[in-house]
Order: C-alpha cells, then sequence, then structure tokens
C-alpha cells in the first residue's frame, strides 16, 4: 500500500515522543512492569525506545551502508542515572528531535542500511512511527493510563506496514514460526467499524502456501476481527485481548488467535 508522506510520519514521531513523556511527567511508577512487555519495567521500556531512536538517528544521519553496533552510538545506554523520571523524560525528548532532524534533512529516498530490503531513510521513518505507536501503548497499559486513540491514517499504515513485516519474515526466515501461516483456503479480515470509508480500513489477508497475500477491502473470510481502528491495530499486535470491549471476532477464533502466536518480526 502507498506510504503516508514522510513528513506526516515525522510529525508523528514527534507527537509520539511528546505522549511518552507525558506517561513519564505523570509521576508512574518506573518500577512497573509492563503487561504486554513481561520481560520489561516502565523504565526499561523507555530506555528500549530512546535507544532505538538514537540507533536510527545515527544511521540516518551518516547515511550507513551497514549495521551499526548500538554499542557504537553515542548516548544510547540512557541519560545515565536511573529511577529518575525528569531525567529520562529529557533525554527521550531528545532522542526524538535527533531522528526527526536527521529525517527530515535526509528526505524519504535517501540511502541509509535496513534489515528489510528497503535500504532508505523512509523505510526509518515509517518504522520508528510504529515503533512508538505500539510501544506507547505499553507504556500507558503499564502506568494504568487510557490508550486513547492513534490517529486513523497512521492506525491503518502501521496495519499494513505489519503485514508487510509478516510476509518479509516469511520469506527471508522461513524456520521461524511465521512460517505455519501458510493455510491455503484460510484467511483473515480485520474490519475498523469507526473509520471515514475514504480510508478503506479494511483488509483480507489470504494464508496462501507461497506465503500471506493482502488487499484493502471488504471481503468473506475464515475469521473477521471487527472493532474501533485504533482496538483493531493494538488486538492486531497483541497489545489488547479479543475480548478487550468494543472487539468483535467472527467465525474460527482459533486460526486468528493461531496467527497472533504466529505473526512476528521472527
Amino acid at each position: 500500500m502507498t506510504r503516508l508522506p514522510h513528513d506526516r510520519y515525522c510529525d508523528e514521531i514527534d507527537r509520539q515522543v511528546e505522549r511518552f513523556g507525558t506517561v513519564l511527567a505523570s509521576g508512574a511508577d518506573l518500577s512497573a512492569t509492563v503487561p504486554t512487555c513481561p520481560d520489561w519495567t516502565l523504565e526499561e521500556l523507555v530506555l528500549h525506545v530512546g535507544e532505538a531512536l538514537r540507533w536510527v538517528d545515527l544511521l540516518v544521519r551518516t547515511r550507513a551502508r551497514e549495521d551499526v553496533p548500538v554499542a557504537r552510538v553515542p548516548g544510547a545506554s540512557g541519560p545515565g542515572v536511573r529511577g529518575d523520571a525528569a531525567a529520562l523524560e529529557e533525554w527521550l525528548a531528545q532522542s526524538g528531535a535527533a531522528v526527526v532532524a536527521a529525517l527530515r534533512e535526509a528526505g524519504p529516498t535517501a540511502p541509509v542500511w535496513s534489515w528489510a530490503g528497503d535500504s532508505t531513510a523512509g523505510f526509518w521513518a515509517r518504522r520508528m512511527t510504529h515503533e512508538l505507536v505500539v510501544h506507547h501503548a505499553d507504556a500507558a497499559l503499564a502506568a494504568g493510563h487510557p490508550l486513547g486513540t492513534v490517529p486513523a491514517d497512521v492506525a491503518a499504515d502501521a496495519v499494513d506496514e505489519w503485514l508487510w513485516i509478516v510476509r518479509f519474515v516469511q520469506r527471508n526466515l522461513p524456520d521461524r514460526p511465521t512460517g505455519e501461516l501458510r493455510l491455503p483456503g484460510r484467511s483473515l479480515h480485520l474490519h475498523a467499524t469507526d473509520a471515514d470509508p475514504a480510508l478503506d480500513a479494511e483488509w483480507l489477508i489470504e494464508l496462501t502456501e507461497d506465503g500471506i497475500a493482502w488487499r484493502r477491502g471488504h471481503a468473506g473470510a475464515t475469521v473477521a476481527l471487527r472493532g474501533p481502528l485504533t482496538s483493531v491495530l493494538l488486538a492486531f499486535y497483541r497489545r489488547l485481548p479479543l475480548d478487550a470491549p468494543g472487539l468483535e471476532v467472527l467465525g474460527d477464533r482459533k486460526l486468528l488467535e493461531f496467527w497472533l502466536e504466529r505473526a512476528s518480526f521472527g
């Protein structure tokens, strides 16, 4: 599917970093376990996000032609003190500002190494946008905050990108769990019930022998997941349970659960 404009991604990265700052400034317990990433505390989640932002900043700013170890990224380990929400918020804000500046300066077509075969700055603008969207949901859940609503254009693009990633993993890492998502004749339908019809926020995902194939639009399927677009997105990323308020599963629920258990970066 067509990507969003490059500046739209940059604007959303800024917005999502600001939303993280709101969580940190709220007095949230930094030692709280992140329920959707139980190996991390809230502080560790934010450190992960800031590390990723600083790594991508370096990749884009230097027009890297190969992977750069995180150990070589200045400031990637955090603000230097632990348990200080204000210092963590400032460090994250600086991380976000740096990557947005690098992305805006580079533009979407600048050559930059990536792990996904799309070696452009535009790939990283899109990837960091959706990384932040999903991890902000993690942070909100850890802090007991409302999840809020993801802008519809961003949420729909995040679904597209996730499907693209699943197919990339299927084709390039065939031994990973995504390889089991080859079930000819089986299909999934995602249906956002609150989106503007012009957005066409419905997806048909077919589990073909050659890997997943998908298209936007309404169609019958083996199983359907219906609900508000933000909820559909977060359930598809395993950040909300399928029984969350507003969500509805129609058809073969076990197939949807099978997908959720196996669809991953690999």
